[in-house]
């Protein structure tokens, strides 16, 4: 792991890439600096790290976006999350680093490449498909602080829009994170490391929205999507040599 200075101008550069993405494209924030938050901070700092900035990121995009939630397919799909949230962190607290690393690692670049490739699955439809979307989202939410993919996954199998995703997505993203937050606590950074980390999800958003006009959605979310498969790959590298 980097220490010193190194390590907080990388965790400030970090946040502001997923940030930016994040307001850029409704999505990736996760995918995109949870495999280097570990790196920097190691599993359990840099999960609850992303816990915390994808709970408040979202709670700011949802403010004009709430009335477009759909709650008949979210509130099971969040209360299934809620229940497995607890052995995520169970998990995430019992193994060791390099089984951690391995495990996340995997768990991001398969999940990567399954919203990649657009997979449909039938037990992903309905009801039942929002709460085994929900039941995975929640485990990898606590465990590895990615937890959008099976919600992706879910949003395809229904046929939704991206514009009908978005708002679900952060509402997801809201009280997932909030309940992962509050099962792994809040990370143990000084003060200064705070503010950076602030600062650049404010300076991602600034950055996010000035180049949304400009920049295809179709490009963004495959930027998005290969910026994590290589995070998740490096993260899998990792674990593995450790092991």
């Amino acid at each position: 792991m980097a220490s010193g200075w190194t390590a907080d101008v990388l965790l400030g550069s970090i946040v502001l890439l997923g940030a930016s993405v994040q307001w850029l494209t409704g999505m990736g924030f996760a995918l995109v600096t949870v495999p280097a938050l570990v790196l920097i901070l190691g599993p359990a700092e840099g999960v609850v790290l992303a816990n915390c900035a994808g709970c408040a990121i979202s709670v700011v995009g949802l403010a004009g976006a709430w009335r477009q939630v759909r709650p008949s397919a979210m509130v099971p799909l969040v209360a299934a999350a809620v229940c497995t949230v607890p052995a995520g962190t169970w998990a995430a607290r019992r193994l060791p680093e390099p089984v951690l690393l391995t495990a996340m690692g995997a768990l991001v670049s398969v999940a990567v490449l399954l919203v990649m490739r657009g997979v449909r699955m039938p037990v992903l439809r309905g009801r039942k498909g929002a709460l085994a979307a929900g039941a995975a989202g929640g485990f990898m939410n606590a465990s590895a602080g990615v937890g959008g993919p099976p919600v992706s996954l879910y949003a395809v199998n229904a046929g939704w829009t991206v514009r009908e995703f978005v708002p679900n997505a952060l509402f997801y993203g809201v009280v997932v994170n909030a309940f992962s937050v509050a099962a792994n606590g809040v990370p143990r950074l000084a003060a200064p490391v705070w503010v950076l980390a602030v600062a650049a999800m404010a300076a991602g958003a600034v950055i996010g929205r000035a180049i949304a006009a400009r920049v295809p959605e179709r490009q963004a979310r495959r930027l998005v999507l290969l910026l994590a498969l290589g995070g998740g790959i490096t993260t899998l590298a990792k674990g593995l040599w450790g092991l």
